[in-house]
């Protein structure tokens, strides 16, 4: 069977030398360098990969798993392989979701230019396939999984085969019946045509046929009165049914002849509820339609903790891809752990484990590079500063050098500020988080003095050290270009509130200090100090201590043991804080295998920025991903009202009215093509059910599921509902996932969808559904009925 894509496949010279085959090099390390044959297949779809040419070959991948393609001078491996191999020789192939890049080494520069164009041809094309494109190319992907002996067409043995590798569970003279019907040819094969009528008798929707005819007065079309009805009374569209009718009949019917007497035949029906506009997902949250102009504070932000690791957190890659799958996925506060390195170049690593090590210049460039292609919104770099005098220098010097205009080192009008400023405010520029010598306040006044008078106020607070120990210690800058200088820390007797940074002077003989007990450490350096404006770190002790000595540019850091600690005993004054200062809540050190917690219970309390491992995959990366699936996937999604009220009065343990609370029923109708669980067993067929899982405050997160549908996970049909029951919708986010039934273990992952209340259509919406990765599983689905109801008053059935 010939890909029904064949006349829509962009065909160059690229494609057609990719489908003659190249011998490759497959870079996987240092010490794993390996010459493979690579060869795009005449699907133009998949690319295979054998040991030698005419060897036995097996897949590599598919053009649809593929991201994009770059040119060697961009992969870190292949850098550090540089003398060996020609960059210009070298490719990489970066793939959706978390699976690892491929490396590949070409024997010249023109074999490497056709796979790195030709790829990137095939990869636009797939990324931009309408719906019937994608229809057709599966089609096809079932035609070669099924055609075991490669002839071109299909025995009723291959097609009993092919159902199981489909996860159909079907009687044999049924399916021979069908097999029967569509073999209009009777040469007992199914060839071509022959093939997808019997698929479209395979995916026969009897539930969306049996709606379709509850609407339609002749059952064979919706008339554009019929559809404005279906619009207004299932689907809630309200005012703007009838305007949308017309658009998506014009979208989604595929004849000409229904499009111009405005009728919706039965396919178009259907096509119109599998579309992006069928979709539970409301297409109004896809692009950015939140205010932006809100002051920072006012945002939840998506960051990443230890954002450089690609593994774990005691024997891990450290990697500049661990910035750049962030910021493609929309992180906007990234960690850099920066500790002195050799040569005099700091190095970013988890400091004191067995982690690999990467040049901090190298982690600023890539930074630079790929800050704002996912979102115009500002980046927060995250500091964490371990190094000596002099590589804090260098810090400086890579971050003013590299970033450019794209880092801001000072207020936005140079005055001031009352407040921080908007997202909108910071469009495409680079904040740095980290501490502070001295109060903005402070440096803004310096600027406005002369470099005389600065000098001679510096020399003054050196005199003055000494005498005004005893009495109160004040905080001062140190401007002296001697890198001698050190910090001392406060005296033990001194409280916490005071404790300030402090300048020594130069001492005349090791070992001697005016403060013999106390313990010293490098002095952070001006230079780097001065680029902190709007996100200065200072210390926690408590909300009311905070309140009377910070300002609202200043933000702490908690440990999501101490989060937790604060929102059990003080949830209300976590609330308020978080309504006037940042906060940011980072991962246990115990999670030394980059696990994850739950974000929401921080979102609940107002939290901002709450990390996360985004290299872990998994239910809390599901939760964290679902928030800021919405508003452009841009990385700030605004807070509700009351978590923007410094006198709010929520508690987000115990919350009470005014919030109005909504009553949610969902019936899970049906299942669509469900993935194998374990696609090693050809036999083996999914027992699909459905389980609805609500995150938000704590009376409201819970979870339903359906019974299980025995040996079905083709056209599963479940027709259950669940009724939940919600007191602050505002902070809710819904969890659909299909699992795999197991009597005699935990049942298995089949696939996911994560998305927040206030994103959620009502009416039947198809779900598509999604990879433990987040990854499409498309055309993997299940269709349900939503609906939503003010209060909680009990619904009847």
């Amino acid at each position: 069977m010939a890909s029904l894509l064949q006349g829509r496949l962009p065909v160059n010279q690229d494609v057609l030398l990719m489908q003659k085959g190249t011998l490759m090099r497959k870079v996987r390390s240092k010490s794993w360098k390996k010459l493979r044959y690579f060869r795009l297949q005449e699907d133009g779809m998949t690319v295979r990969h054998a040991r030698q040419v005419g060897g036995r070959d097996k897949a590599s991948f598919s053009i649809s798993d593929v991201e994009t393609v770059r040119n060697g001078h961009e992969s870190e491996l292949l850098r550090s392989l540089a003398e060996e191999f020609p960059l210009e020789n070298g490719f990489t192939i970066v793939f959706h979701g978390r699976r690892s890049n491929l490396d590949l080494v070409a024997n010249s520069v023109e074999e490497a230019q056709i796979w790195m164009q030709g790829l990137q041809l095939l990869v636009d094309f797939v990324t931009n396939m309408d719906q019937q494109e994608r229809l057709d190319q599966y089609q096809h992907d079932w035609f070669q999984r099924g055609d075991k002996n490669k002839d071109g067409r299909m025995s009723f043995q291959e097609v009993q085969r092919l159902l199981h590798l489909m996860n159909v569970d079907m009687e044999p003279e049924y399916a021979f019946q069908l097999f029967q019907t569509a073999d209009t040819s009777q040469s007992d094969t199914l060839e071509g045509k022959e093939f997808i009528e019997f698929y479209k008798a395979l995916t026969k929707r009897a539930e969306v046929q049996e709606l379709f005819e509850n609407f339609s007065a002749d059952g064979q079309k919706l008339t554009l009165l019929e559809f404005v009805d279906f619009l207004r009374e299932e689907q809630k569209e309200g005012e703007r049914a009838s305007d949308l009718a017309l658009e998506l009949i014009d979208r989604y019917e595929p004849s000409d002849s229904g499009k111009l007497r405005h009728v919706l035949s039965m396919d178009g029906f259907l096509s119109y509820l599998y579309s992006k506009d069928g979709d539970i997902f409301n297409p109004s949250c896809r692009p950015i339609y939140q205010d932006m102009t809100q002051p920072l504070h006012h945002y939840y932000i998506n960051s990443s903790h230890n954002t450089y690791l690609v593994g774990d957190q005691l024997c891990g890659q450290s990697s500049v891809e661990g910035y750049i799958r962030a910021l493609k996925r929309g992180c906007r506060c990234l960690e850099v752990d920066i500790w002195d390195g050799p040569s005099g170049e700091p190095v970013v690593y988890h400091g004191h484990t067995l982690t690999s090590r990467i040049l901090f210049k190298e982690v600023v460039a890539t930074i630079a590079q790929y800050a704002f292609q996912t979102s115009d919104y500002p980046v927060i770099l995250s500091l964490e500063n371990h190094c000596s005098w002099e590589q804090q220098e260098i810090i400086a010097h890579h971050l003013t050098e590299i970033l450019g205009e794209q880092l801001l080192s000072t207020t936005l009008d140079g005055q001031l500020p009352t407040q921080l400023p908007s997202p909108e405010d910071l469009r495409k520029k680079i904040l740095i988080k980290g501490k502070k010598l001295r109060t903005l306040e402070e440096d803004l006044e310096e600027e406005e003095e002369e470099e005389e008078l600065e000098t001679e106020l510096e020399r003054e607070a050196e005199l003055e050290l000494e005498s005004k120990f005893e009495s109160e210690t004040q905080e001062l800058s140190p401007r002296s270009k001697d890198k001698n200088e050190k910090v001392v820390m406060c005296p033990l007797f001194c409280s916490p509130i005071c404790c300030q940074i402090m300048v020594q002077a130069p001492l005349p003989k090791p070992g001697l200090s005016l403060f013999p007990k106390q313990k010293c450490k490098a002095i952070l350096c001006p230079a780097l100090s001065s680029l902190v404006v709007y996100t200065k770190t200072v210390s926690f002790y408590s909300f009311a201590h905070s309140r009377e000595h910070y300002r609202f540019y200043e933000l702490s850091s908690f440990t999501e043991t101490k989060a937790k600690s604060l929102i059990k005993e003080a949830g209300n004054e976590f609330v308020q804080h978080n309504a006037w200062q940042l906060s940011r809540v980072y991962p246990s050190g115990l999670r030394t295998d980059s696990s994850n917690y739950n974000p929401q219970e921080f979102w609940n309390a107002g939290c901002q920025m709450v990390a996360m491992n985004v290299q872990t995959a998994g239910l809390e990366m599901d939760i964290h991903d679902g928030l800021f699936r919405q508003n452009g996937g841009c990385g700030y999604v605004l807070k509700p009202d009351f978590l923007c009220d410094t006198q709010s009065s929520f508690q987000p343990e115990r919350p009470i009215s005014p919030f109005k609370a909504q009553t949610l029923l969902i019936q899970v109708i049906s299942g669509q093509q469900l993935p194998k669980v374990d696609k090693t067993k050809e036999g083996s067929i999914v027992d699909p059910l459905v389980r609805v899982e609500i995150f938000g405050v704590r009376p409201d997160t819970t979870r339903q599921e359906t019974n299980y549908v025995e040996n079905n996970g083709f056209n599963p049909y479940w027709g259950q509902t669940l009724c939940f029951r919600v007191l602050v919708p505002e902070l809710a986010l819904l969890r659909f996932v299909v699992k795999d039934y197991n009597w005699k273990s935990r049942n298995d992952f089949v696939g996911q969808y994560t998305l927040p209340w206030t994103c959620i259509q009502q009416g039947y919406r198809h779900i598509h559904l999604l990879s433990k990765d987040g990854t499409s599983l498309h055309p993997a689905s299940i269709f349900v009925h939503i609906c939503m109801l003010e209060g909680l008053k009990g619904v009847e059935s």
